[in-house]
């Protein structure tokens, strides 16, 4: 009895491995932040006179599908690099808990049940707009950064999709509204990967990777681009109050917010630290969902 009580912990924990590996590969964080994004864009934009349950189950199941089966794409094509960066060396496949015939098969069938519940639940339009971002996503931005900053360029349309895909399962259409919420989201991409890759710089130059902008340099040109990114986000964060998407209330957390990040980016241009550049990433996790949320309460009657 305890030689089947030993083996039954075992493969429990053999299981437990599993998954979480599987989890890593799917990057599960980002995909929910990712989903989240995109429900976010879908309430915003219901304005049925009963709440599209299906079209909403739909887009967030197969959302993050989407998104992970880009992570699950980008870790793989990355495998070799991530060995040699201490933030990514103790993902699955550097450390070979999951086989590369296994990553590439899970990540296949994840991308077509995707792809599948989105043409399935939403419409071809938000289907073909998910395809687009995952190409992107993979066969773009992720060769690109070892190019150039132009990587963050590219890498920020499909980080942008999400409220855009959103927005158009919800309606079926691409509306000024629906613009306004995908800009705020590709302006607020700059300072976040910027500021990601001045934190990771040591790592990023292991994999040879180019993120940031003026030559790549930690300096004060690439803290002033992070500054004007982070103002432009002042008056985009009004625009949804301008355009009677929301109501004040919102507008007035979203300036709060704006100038409480853009204010962060003073200390960066200041002492040009690491630790200056770290506040900046921290506020960027912040700011986006904490507006999101401003902007679907103020919504609600």
């Amino acid at each position: 009895m305890r030689t089947v009580g030993v083996t039954d912990q075992s493969l429990y924990e053999a299981l437990v491995s599993r998954i979480r590996a599987y989890s890593d590969l799917l990057k599960l964080r980002l995909s929910a932040l990712v989903t989240f994004s995109a429900v976010f864009g879908y309430i915003l934009g219901d304005r049925g006179a009963s709440f599209g349950w299906t079209g909403f189950l739909g887009l967030a199941l197969g959302g993050f599908l989407i998104s992970g089966a880009s992570g699950a794409a980008n870790e793989i094509m990355e495998r070799d690099l991530d060995k040699l960066m201490k933030r990514t060396q103790n993902r699955p496949l550097p450390l070979q808990i999951i086989s590369l015939k296994e990553a590439y098969w899970f990540t296949i069938i994840v991308a077509i049940v995707g792809v599948f519940l989105l043409w399935a639940f939403t419409n071809p339009l938000t289907t073909w707009l998910g395809i687009l971002s995952m190409v992107l996503y993979v066969f773009a931005y992720t060769p690109l950064k070892r190019v150039g900053p132009i990587a963050v360029f590219v890498g920020a349309i499909p980080g942008a999709m999400p409220p855009l895909l959103g927005w158009t399962a919800a309606t079926g259409a691409i509306t000024y509204e629906a613009l306004i919420i995908f800009g705020i989201q590709f302006i607020w991409q700059f300072p976040h990967f910027w500021a990601i890759a001045w934190v990771s710089d040591e790592d990023y130059k292991k994999a040879g990777f180019k993120l940031l902008p003026s030559g790549g340099g930690q300096d004060l040109n690439t803290a002033i681009q992070i500054m004007i990114y982070t103002l432009f986000l002042l008056p985009l964060g009004l625009l949804p109050s301008y355009f009677g998407l929301t109501g004040l209330n919102s507008g007035i957390v979203a300036t709060i917010c704006g100038v409480l990040f853009l204010a962060q980016t003073f200390s960066l241009m200041r002492d040009c630290s690491r630790k200056s550049a770290l506040k900046i990433m921290f506020g960027s996790f912040l700011y986006l969902p904490i507006v999101q949320i401003a902007y679907l309460l103020d919504k609600m009657p």
